[in-house]
């Protein structure tokens, strides 16, 4: 209330200097035996200051209406911000750039990347038309445009801007004039112009953050489906093995089940539920041969060769003895007198290449295969590598299949990074 009333008593006593200073020198330079008409002085100036207190209320009208308040910031013509941007400075700067832009009116743009500044001039609009009482006395005092500048400042990762609207003309015009809140508005209009640019990048960023975890929890779960896809089988087998050993060869029947425990405690979901280092897949993967050759016999022999130094390399659950499984189900089980099982393992130029061979039946037209853990091995290496690894499946000579695994030694599969890094 007090800073309304002064507001309006600063105007009357600016406008009552004026017309003191008229009266002064209208006494000085008239000439002699005229008539001071003190009549003519008193409907002027009451006329005067009547529009004036006019003009005021609708000046500070407008103020309330547009800053809910009326206060000496907002019945100021000349207006200054403090907005704190929570981007780099360059990008503050862009968006303070096209905030002003966007403004009605907008002209005479001068914008400097590299002194991150913009300025910019507006054409000031008559909220009240001629409508107002005293527009045709005040007419010749209001200035037709508002400037604006905007400086950002940069600070660590962040942009702070300092932002100044305010009239064309000199500040000493501030005593008598009013700018009809027109600076308020442009002030208030960037700031929210700002405030909603960087609410949209944050919607935009907390969306993209949405659907990354969403393709994630995606791309686990079908990398969990396809490690559940495992022959249910050799579970139901080895056991059926293993309790009619326990009547003919105990001694045999405890070594195969001590190799089923192997085999399930390292068939158990990992922490990251889709990787795994190959030296655990491979203790699988012998567990699991060990268990066939009790089973099978002399057909069935094993070599291994994988150097210490590659047995810590992430390799995707259960995709070792996916081909393990193929290679036995598919090319030494039909063959009758069976084979031999090779797991080879080289670092060669960057790239880890893990083959799994054997010199079974090889391809032919009899194989009961449907090509559903072949097609899930393949999904899942691209699942995890995208690009950067390759499969292929070949026939050995003299006889048998080859598939090799080509993986990339110098970096950890995308899935597993990212699990490292959201750990």
């Amino acid at each position: 209330m007090l800073s309304s009333l002064l507001f309006t008593f600063r105007l009357l006593l600016t406008w009552g200097a004026i017309f003191w200073v008229i009266i002064v020198l209208w006494s000085t330079i008239a000439p002699p035996g005229h008539g001071d008409p003190h009549w003519l002085w008193v409907l002027a100036i009451g006329l005067v200051m009547g529009c004036l207190v006019i003009s005021a209320a609708s000046h500070k009208r407008r103020v309330r209406l547009i800053a809910g308040r009326l206060d000496g910031s907002t019945l100021s013509n000349r207006q200054r911000r403090q907005i704190e941007i929570p981007l780099p400075a360059s990008e503050a700067f862009e968006l303070v750039d096209a905030a002003i832009r966007e403004l009605p009116r907008v002209e005479e743009i001068e914008s400097t990347a590299d002194s991150l500044q913009v300025r910019a001039k507006v054409q000031r609009i008559d909220p009240y038309g001629k409508g107002l009482p005293g527009r045709f006395l005040f007419g010749m005092f209001r200035t037709g445009r508002n400037q604006i500048l905007a400086t950002v400042m940069p600070g660590d990762g962040t942009g702070s801007v300092t932002l100044i609207c305010e009239p064309e003309g000199g500040a000493w015009g501030d005593w008598f004039k009013m700018d009809d809140a027109t600076n308020l508005e442009n002030a208030e209009a960037i700031a929210r112009a700002i405030r909603r640019r960087v609410t949209t990048l944050r919607q935009l960023e907390q969306e993209q953050a949405r659907q990354s975890e969403a393709e994630k929890e995606l791309t686990l779960a079908r990398l969990s489906l396809l490690q559940a896809q495992v022959e249910p089988h050799f579970l139901y087998n080895t056991l059926t093995s293993a309790q009619y050993l326990t009547r003919s060869n105990p001694a045999l029947a405890d070594e195969m089940l001590g190799n089923l425990i192997v085999y399930l405690r390292r068939s158990l979901p990992s922490t990251d539920h889709a990787f795994a280092g190959l030296g655990n897949e491979l203790e699988r993967a012998r567990a699991y041969l060990d268990i066939l050759r009790i089973r099978m016999g002399d057909r069935l022999k094993l070599q291994i060769e994988v150097p210490n130094s590659l047995l810590a390399l992430p390799l995707p659950s259960m995709m070792l003895q996916t081909l393990v499984e193929n290679a036995i189900k598919h090319g030494l089980e039909p063959k009758p007198g069976g084979g031999t099982i090779w797991i080879l393992a080289r670092a060669n130029g960057g790239q880890i290449t893990l083959t799994v061979a054997d010199d079974g039946q090889g391809f032919n037209a009899e194989s009961s295969g449907t090509g559903i853990g072949l097609k899930n091995l393949r999904e899942r290496l691209r699942l995890a590598y995208g690009n950067l690894a390759s499969f292929t499946i070949v026939a050995n000579f003299p006889q048998g299949v080859a598939a090799t695994l080509t993986l990339p030694g110098s970096s950890l599969p995308t899935l597993a990074l990212r699990e490292q890094q959201h750990a």
